[in-house]
């Protein structure tokens, strides 16, 4: 394993760059964040990384604390990477960053994957309270855990029990809410997201 790069500056900044500064160390967290995924998966929806890149980043992020490997048990029997509590607390890193970026964001591109887990973090930034949230893209599904605790904030497809409400989003009203053009409860209000569901949270959401 090559030895850990440092900035070698008594800065906590400094300190959290040198285990998360390198290309692709915070995109592997947020694919983690939902959940333990193997290594094939995890190359999948991580369109451009070489598979040497991810490598040497799972191996780095280990060895930080920031993730663990572990082999599931037969008929599995593959190893899977998930965060650590160390890694997990990443979250609001991730959320502020992409508050940051989104007015940069602009219109996707056509060079632009695209995933529709993706969209969770947006999703976690609009709402408030606790649930679970199935959300209904044109390039998928996915849900989301609100209030989520030390499991995973988000999980491709659709939620694994009935959720607290369901939300519908189109490609425009997505990507509009993606790029901080349009609060998620402000695209709510205007009839933009589809909200159905009998939970709590659905009634809030139909109130706001």
């Amino acid at each position: 394993m090559s030895p850990r790069r440092s900035y070698d500056q008594y800065c906590s900044a400094a300190r959290a760059l040198d285990a998360v500064g390198d290309r692709w160390t915070l995109l592997i967290v947020r694919e983690l964040l939902g959940g333990p995924r193997r290594y094939t998966d995890l190359h999948a929806d991580l369109p451009g990384v070489s598979t040497d890149v991810l490598a040497s980043r799972l191996k780095d992020m280990e060895r930080d604390g920031l993730t663990s490997r572990r082999r599931l048990p037969p008929p599995g029997a593959a190893y899977v990477y998930e965060l650590t509590e160390r890694g997990r607390e990443l979250l609001p890193v991730l959320q502020a960053l992409g508050e940051w970026g989104a007015p940069v964001l602009g219109e996707r591109r056509p060079t632009d994957a695209v995933r529709a887990h993706w969209f969770a973090l947006p999703v976690l930034r609009g709402l408030e309270g606790e649930g679970l949230v199935e959300v209904r893209l044109e390039e998928g599904e996915f849900h989301v855990w609100l209030g989520a605790g030390d499991g995973p904030v988000y999980g491709d497809g659709p939620a694994p029990e009935e959720p607290d409400v369901w939300l519908s989003l189109d490609t425009e009203t997505c990507e509009a809410v993606s790029r901080g053009a349009l609060g998620l409860l402000d695209a709510v209000r205007a009839g933009r997201v589809e909200v159905t569901g009998e939970g709590t949270l659905a009634k809030v959401l139909r109130e706001v």
